[in-house]
């Protein structure tokens, strides 16, 4: 009896050890043939597609300008480099001061540059038996440049800005230009547009063609926004802030801002 039940077990743990072999080489089997499907898409993907076709699309977007942008450049010589800063420096306070009551938020008031450089006069020699000896340099004194670069947030200000800050002495008002303050928006709806265009040109081909689009495999933009800046400048006449002769506030019609965007969509087909 005990020989009988001895063999009764083995059997039943020989074909459990059966049934468990079989089920380890099914699941083997199975991920194997899962992971051969997965990749299988994959197949071919860095081979370029030797068949395709290319459209562009073109998307226009026209923004009144929100945004005035005007450069204001001081420049005082003197003798020494204290006094040429010293005066430049007056003026240009003087005209910060002007702007911040005009509404001109202080942080759209910046320095884009500043020089501090020497002046010389130059002399030369007579010349005398065809020699002529050379020219003597001279040191007379210094000169201080510094440019402000500022942005009026009101355009209809622009004008009454630039005639009163050209009133308090500056040397150059001038590169006014004429901006959309955030054009991400519109680039971005401009660009839209333009991929929307290039799709319908793809779909037409693509019917005209019998063939069918597959997926995108080359995508580039280019586009342009102009700010087309005023050709502005004081020509270093100024008159001063309490002169009898006022300046006249000049007119500056905005006009429009063009916001263009352009793409190349390629193509697979089959």
């Amino acid at each position: 009896m005990d020989n009988q039940n001895d063999i009764a077990k083995a059997n039943y743990w020989m074909k459990l050890a059966g049934v468990a072999a079989l089920g380890t080489l099914a699941l083997f089997l199975l991920v194997g043939t899962l992971f051969a499907l997965k990749s299988y898409r994959y197949i071919g993907t860095g081979i370029s597609s030797t068949n395709t076709i290319t459209v562009s699309g073109e998307g226009e977007v026209f923004a009144v300008p929100d945004t005035a942008t005007f450069s204001v450049t001081i420049e005082e010589s003197a003798k020494i480099v204290k006094t040429a800063q010293d005066t430049a420096t007056k003026k240009t306070n003087a005209v910060i001061d002007y702007l911040k009551k005009g509404d001109v938020d202080e942080k759209d008031i910046k320095t884009t540059d500043y020089n501090v450089y020497p002046e010389y006069e130059y002399s030369s020699a007579a010349c005398r038996e065809g020699y002529c000896p050379p020219g003597k340099q001279t040191l007379v004194g210094y000169k201080v440049s510094q440019t402000l670069t500022v942005k009026v947030r009101d355009t209809e200000q622009a004008g009454e800005l630039l005639s009163g800050v050209g009133a308090l002495g500056v040397s150059q008002v001038s590169g006014l230009s004429f901006t959309i303050d955030d054009e991400d928006a519109l680039k971005n709806e401009a660009r839209a547009m333009a991929i929307e265009e290039a799709q319908a040109k793809a779909e037409e081909l693509a019917d005209a063609l019998g063939v069918d689009l597959v997926r995108i495999v080359g995508f580039s933009e280019g586009g342009s926004y102009p700010p087309a800046p005023y050709a502005y400048g004081m020509g270093g006449v100024a008159l001063q802030a309490d002169s009898a002769v006022k300046s006249i506030a000049p007119e500056l019609p905005v006009g429009e801002n063009k916001i263009v965007s352009n793409v190349n969509i390629s193509y697979e087909i089959r």
